[in-house]
């Protein structure tokens, strides 16, 4: 029997690294040797207190039937190795990333509303590889539907393919906001995903963008990406109660920003995103919450503000991270910030994001 290794979630800060029987690739379904995969929040969260998306004790997922325990890693490039009978858009040898979403396509199913409207994100039966969905990035290999290939030209290397994922996210976020070139914007947290978004907008013609950050470290990862200004809101200004980002803000532009995009997700930066948008202007939720937070209706209605939030991406998002990479204007290598062997994702990955995160942008994870 043909094995690989894989890292293997069976519970919070149970994870284990192991050799698994290899997966058949069937009609529909492509085989990709991983290259690199990254380590996302989500899969942290799993770690310190899942079972959240992934199956939960003594259940399998509603739609791929999928138990614990499970292969994570969802942010993957590699090479495609073999493909099945009925494949013909895909050929071995050819170096990809891969859109680890799943959705009607996936299952063989008539598509559901969302599906028919262009939002497989929105899938009433998704699921995620990594994640809900057979088979994950933390692995030698991993077998996909051929729907969540994404072919990357060779002159991308594979460790920042492994990056087309989380720009993937900050590319759906700005697209779904209806950003203009030449728009103002502020985001609030330079973590991965809000450093993608600075630099994908810097890309599509950004005006001012300012970044809000406490730590030193991703406040300098972030004027090195092209942050016009960083604040830090835990500066006070004396005898100033005022939110000194909001106070920024409002100095540097005629009434606030055109969109905020909130990549923290606590009640403070979104305050901070209704006072610091234009009248008229948008607040864009990217984070995911803990805990619902409180809105005043009036902050909206009378300044006529929008708000709203995005979730994952379509291919549509791929197509364009792909395509800014290859053509060198978004240099998203910088975001790579170690790179750790899978026999070491535990200590070199999981636990040193958690305790040094304000060190990392992306720890990228190599099978040996």
């Amino acid at each position: 029997m043909t094995t690989v290794t894989a890292a293997r979630y069976y519970g919070p800060k149970d994870v284990r690294i192991e050799d698994i029987a290899q997966q058949e690739c069937g009609p529909l379904q492509v085989r990709v040797k991983i290259a690199f995969c990254g380590v996302c929040g989500s899969d942290l969260h799993e770690y310190l207190g899942g079972p959240i998306l992934t199956p939960q004790f003594g259940h399998a997922h509603p739609h791929t039937g999928l138990r614990l325990p499970v292969t994570l890693g969802h942010e993957m490039s590699g090479t495609v190795v073999e493909v099945g009978s009925a494949v013909t858009t895909v050929a071995v040898g050819q170096q990809c990333a891969v859109n680890p979403s799943v959705d009607d396509r996936h299952h063989g199913l008539e598509q559901c509303r969302p599906c028919s409207l262009g939002k497989p994100n929105l899938c009433k039966r998704w699921a995620c590889y990594g994640l809900s969905a057979l088979g994950g990035g933390l692995s030698d290999e991993i077998v996909v539907h051929s729907a969540s290939i994404v072919p990357v030209p060779s002159s991308i290397p594979l460790s920042v393919s492994a990056l087309c994922e989380p720009l993937a996210v900050a590319c759906h976020m700005i697209r779904v906001s209806e950003f203009q070139p030449g728009d103002s914007v502020l985001i609030l947290g330079a973590g991965p995903i809000g450093l993608a978004i600075l630099l994908l907008l810097k890309v599509q013609g950004v005006g001012q963008v300012f970044v809000s950050e406490i730590s030193p470290l991703r406040s300098e990862k972030a004027k090195h990406f092209g942050a016009d200004a960083v604040i830090n809101p835990a500066q006070k200004v004396q005898g100033n109660d005022r939110d000194v980002v909001v106070g920024f803000v409002h100095g540097q532009t005629d009434g606030g920003v055109d969109i905020t995009f909130d990549a923290t997700g606590i009640q403070a930066t979104l305050d901070t995103a209704i006072a610091a948008t234009r009248a008229g202007g948008t607040i864009f939720n990217v984070a995911i919450h803990d805990k619902p937070l409180q809105i005043d209706p009036n902050a909206f209605t009378l300044m006529e503000k929008k708000y709203m939030g995005g979730l994952c991406y379509t291919s549509e998002d791929f197509a364009t991270v792909v395509e800014a990479l290859a053509s060198g204007k978004l240099r998203a290598e910088e975001m790579i910030t170690a790179i750790v062997p899978l026999s070491d994702v535990i200590g070199g990955a999981f636990e040193e994001l958690i305790s040094n995160k304000d060190r990392h942008i992306k720890i990228l994870v190599r099978p040996q």
